[in-house]
């Protein structure tokens, strides 16, 4: 959907964060404008976060409940990993609700702002290892991608639908 992440009742929002977990632009400074200073003070305790890994904290002022901060790759030209790395943030994403056994969480899209990723080689990379992810049983019963502008939206309604025929008939 096309909207503003910080907005959404969701258990979890996930965080476009950099490895510093210490706010910057994009999602990351909205997210912290909006949650307010409990979320910085945790992602001060944790101290950074390798690329293609996540760590969770509380949602402060936030409607949701917890963040998930994902540092997704820096694009170069795509063979240096960043496939491997966008698709990991976004598993340990998914591991961290799952571990608090969350049910719903919602998405930006990860690396596409500041970090260069193009946007139609990073949707069907994300959208590929949600679809993996609901091949095992797990809590999570609804994963939303909030995207913040319309060609974004666009770009990740033309991945899936390149995605459909890999997907259709699996269980």
């Amino acid at each position: 959907m096309h909207g503003d992440i910080t907005t959404c009742r969701v258990d979890a929002i996930a965080n476009a964060a950099n490895s510093r977990l210490g706010g910057g632009g994009g999602v990351d400074g909205a997210i912290h404008r909006a949650g307010g200073p409990a979320i910085m003070e945790e992602c001060r305790k944790i101290g950074r976060c390798p690329t293609g890994e996540a760590r969770i904290t509380t949602a402060g002022r936030l409607p949701a409940r917890y963040v998930i901060h994902a540092v997704g790759p820096v694009y170069e030209d795509g063979r240096h990993g960043e496939p491997e790395l966008l698709a990991s943030a976004y598993r340990w994403s998914l591991k961290l609700a799952e571990e608090k056994g969350l049910a719903t969480i919602a998405f930006p899209s990860i690396s596409t702002g500041v970090y260069g990723y193009p946007v139609r080689e990073a949707a069907p990379i994300a959208l590929r290892t949600m679809v993996e992810h609901f091949q095992k049983p797990g809590s999570l019963r609804s994963i939303t991608f909030v995207l913040f502008t319309q060609d974004i939206l666009e770009a990740y309604e033309a991945a899936l639908d390149e995605i459909a025929p890999e997907i259709e008939g699996m269980p």
